[in-house]
């Protein structure tokens, strides 16, 4: 009797070094790839403040990197299976219609996917069938640390000097010559839902982002071989405004429709050819600190989603439910987090340095729960990760693992430095184009004629600040 064995495509949707769809190709006669659209995560909301679990930019990438996948299946002879529901238990029917012996899949970190994975276990135990996990997630295997899992180092630069030392990153494994397609199993392929169908209209792309693997190589491609980017990469992260100043790799990561040790490679070839610089190192730093976020996660579980963190501090929040609207909408009368705020609503993307000042200017600024913004976070970004997400919101609140102690972004000097000319808040404020340079990051300074000379009634065309005016002159 022939061998079946299931592929549970999840936060993989790759062909490329897919440890998870290689095994299953080594060790099955059959192979049938399935992708279950978890309706608890395109139909559901955060756990604690309502927001859309999956916000339509995310959901469409994901329709798009879902389609990707069948598309470079088909062209191999396979297929994919899709479905939307309950993945442990759809994938657990689909082993007993077609008498499946194993299910093959990347492990996940953190818990609400952990409680995914092992109720699909349980099932098909229950059946005499066997969950088969890989570890094909990260840029270093965990097997090859010179730690385990749960003695990784809590700091970063402890954790860096002693995986750089002794660990090398493995070679990604190549597509299967045979992907070991059955068509005869008598079981439906299904539709890839569309955005209609998670309830959205359809999304109008205010950004280049385009979900899927041959459209993750391709900007790799790109950014590496075609535009040699990659080696003004440090210098040039900061910015704000445009497509190439930095790699862009994340959303495409986060869906795992590119894995990092594909990329630490392609890097490592280019390194070869064109020299090493500061820059070429520091894009493989970035995937780094991606790895050390997951065994963080790990290591302390729920921990990073909990407002204590992982300091377990008490930190008593005061802010009001009305700054946390403003912030989420992008009108708390500040322009520059305003004009990040509106670039996250609008394309589902942010840039790092954004980021930091907009979860900065929320916790410590307006005093309001860093967990909130993680959540509207989770709920927007395209290329949202959990470890990720949390991770770096336990680091700026400060209740995580960073070696400084306050960590503070001072919003109107990180915007004057980063943003100088106001170039980034005019695109995402056009109610400010008219606005000088001496007034672009303090428009609140303008007095009545200055309004009207401006076209900038304030209360009216842009909003009063939400926070004193006194505190914000010692920003200035």
């Amino acid at each position: 009797m022939k061998n079946i064995g299931i592929v549970w495509f999840r936060n993989d949707l790759r062909l490329l070094d897919n440890e998870a769809f290689t095994n299953a190709c080594q060790s099955s006669d059959f192979v049938l790839p399935v992708y279950v659209f978890d309706t608890r995560t395109f139909l559901g909301k955060t756990s604690k403040h309502g927001f859309p679990k999956t916000d339509h930019h995310r959901a469409q990438f994901t329709i798009e990197s879902v389609n990707d996948l069948r598309q470079s299946l088909l062209k191999r002879g396979s297929n994919l299976i899709v479905r939307v529901g309950i993945p442990e238990e759809i994938i657990a029917e689909i082993a007993n219609i077609t008498k499946a012996s194993w299910v093959f899949c990347n492990r996940e970190m953190t818990s609400e996917e952990i409680i995914v994975q092992d109720n699909l276990e349980k099932n098909l135990w229950k059946m005499g069938r066997e969950l088969v996990f890989s570890r094909g997630k990260m840029l270093y295997y965990t097997a090859d640390l010179p730690f385990p899992v749960m003695h990784t180092p809590d700091i970063f630069t402890s954790f860096r000097k002693e995986v750089e030392k002794f660990v090398d990153v493995r070679c990604p494994l190549e597509i299967p010559n045979n992907l070991k397609y059955n068509p005869n199993l008598n079981i439906e392929i299904g539709n890839i839902p569309t955005i209609k169908d998670f309830g959205y209209n359809e999304v109008n792309h205010h950004s280049q982002f385009k979900g899927g693997e041959s459209q993750a190589v391709k900007q790799l491609k790109y950014y590496l071989w075609d535009t040699k980017h990659i080696k003004n990469y440090k210098e040039s992260r900061n910015e704000l405004l445009g497509w190439d100043y930095s790699t862009k790799f994340s959303a495409w990561l986060a869906s795992g429709s590119i894995s990092p040790k594909y990329i630490y490679h392609e890097i490592k070839k280019f390194e070869k050819e064109f020299g090493s610089n500061e820059s070429t190192y520091w894009v493989g730093f970035e995937l780094l600190w991606r790895d050390f976020f997951r065994l963080i996660g790990k290591k302390y579980g729920n921990k990073i989603f909990q407002e204590a963190g992982l300091a377990s501090k008490d930190v008593r929040y005061t802010g009001s439910e009305h700054d946390f609207k403003m912030w989420c909408q992008g009108t708390t009368g500040i322009p520059f987090v305003d004009a990040n705020m509106r670039e996250l609503n609008i394309t589902g993307f942010m840039s790092n340095r954004g980021r930091q000042n907009v979860a900065s200017f929320l916790c410590k600024d307006l005093n309001i729960s860093w967990v909130k913004g993680a959540e509207y976070f989770e709920s927007k970004l395209i290329d949202y990760d959990p470890c990720s997400n949390y991770g770096n919101w336990n680091y700026v609140a400060g209740v995580g693992n960073d070696p400084r102690e306050d960590r503070y972004f001072n919003v109107i000097g990180q915007g004057k430095r980063y943003d100088d000319s106001g170039k980034y808040i005019k695109h995402w404020l056009p109610e400010l184009k008219e606005l000088p340079n001496e007034f672009i990051h303090s428009p609140w300074l303008l007095n009545a004629n200055d309004q009207a000379k401006y076209q900038v009634v304030l209360g009216k065309d842009y909003p009063t600040p939400i926070v004193d005016m006194k505190y914000l002159q010692k920003l200035i």
